[in-house]
């Protein structure tokens, strides 16, 4: 069984830039947390852009479902930025068939030690070994469908709707 990851960038991949007193996408920081992990599922990383969620355009989302549906393969984990990662989990589920998909992302970047990225994208890598074809949103220890979710800022973590 081989993982696809791709990633998108999000806060997951971000990093304080000093220069301009904020927070950037940087790298992919995927392939580290499943080294570190010792990982010895088969996958394959690739980027396919460095974005905020919310600077995501249609055509970013169009690349993300060629993506999916364009590499031979069955199971693709998705890093994602969460405040739009239930539209894209929308569209992969009524343009895609016959793929696992699942989306997952972290509200505090992977650099930072009380990041929910480890947990989330190693909760995420379980899940896509073993969901049925769909997409799917893995956060906070849960699964959801897309449509059936929403992400509660107050709160910090995703919930049913």
């Amino acid at each position: 069984m081989k993982i696809h990851v791709l990633t998108t960038g999000g806060t997951i991949d971000k990093f304080y830039f000093d220069q301009k007193d904020s927070f950037q996408v940087g790298e992919p920081q995927i392939g580290q947390l499943l080294r570190e992990a010792n990982v010895t599922v088969e996958h394959e990383i690739r980027a396919l852009m460095h974005k905020d969620s919310l600077d995501l355009t249609d055509e970013d989302r169009e690349s993300i479902v060629a993506a999916v549906r364009d590499t031979p393969g069955e199971r693709f984990l998705i890093t994602h930025g969460t405040d739009t990662m239930l539209r894209t989990a929308e569209l992969l589920q009524s343009r895609v068939q016959g793929k696992v998909m699942v989306l997952t992302g972290a509200m505090q970047p992977a650099r930072l030690r009380s990041s929910d990225a480890f947990f989330n994208i190693g909760f995420a890598f379980a899940a896509v070994q073993r969901l049925e074809p769909g997409a799917y949103v893995a956060m906070n220890g849960r699964i959801f469908l897309p449509g059936q979710a929403r992400k509660n800022v107050e709160e910090g973590r995703f919930e049913e709707t």
